[in-house]
């Protein structure tokens, strides 16, 4: 397992220095255009995907939370069950366990997730998300690709 862990570190330092320069350097709301539908934008999300539960009262950090850890936990389990040739299949899981950790320490320290890039069309805006959550979804993708390919019979 351990040979995956520098890619969930990588995801998990990446993550917290963007939104620690994020979060000193930019007031809640703010937005700045770096590219033609691609602003910074400070947001914070007290919910899961897509703003999910954002506003249930306050009793989904912890869900959301203890989610993370359970889920944490048994990724780390699965990484060191997966054989050495499979290693999309691992680093597939070190990112996400990566953008786990990195969104869990946001809901530990602050209540909220800092999400900041900001994907949108005209007037039309895709929710905000941030390092943590594109290594998730990066993972998610390359873990459904390699489902796909064709394994060897045993």
């Amino acid at each position: 397992m351990h040979k995956w862990l520098w890619l969930a570190a990588l995801v998990l330092v990446i993550d917290q220095i963007t939104k620690r320069v994020v979060d000193t350097t930019l007031r809640l709301y703010e937005s700045i255009p770096v590219l033609p539908s691609f602003s910074l934008t400070y947001l914070r999300n007290q919910g899961a995907a897509f703003s999910f539960l954002s506003s249930a009262g306050g009793w989904q950090r912890w869900f959301f939370i203890g989610l993370a850890v359970i889920a944490s936990v048994l990724i780390c389990f699965w990484i060191r069950q997966i054989p050495n040739d499979r290693k999309l299949e691992a680093s597939a899981w070190a990112l996400v366990l990566g953008g786990a950790l990195g969104n869990l320490i946001d809901r530990v320290l602050y209540g909220y997730v800092i999400d900041f890039l900001d994907v949108y069309y005209g007037d039309w805006h895709w929710p905000a998300f941030n390092v943590a959550d594109s290594a998730i979804t990066v993972g998610v993708v390359l873990l459904l690709l390699e489902s796909f390919r064709s394994k060897p019979a045993h």
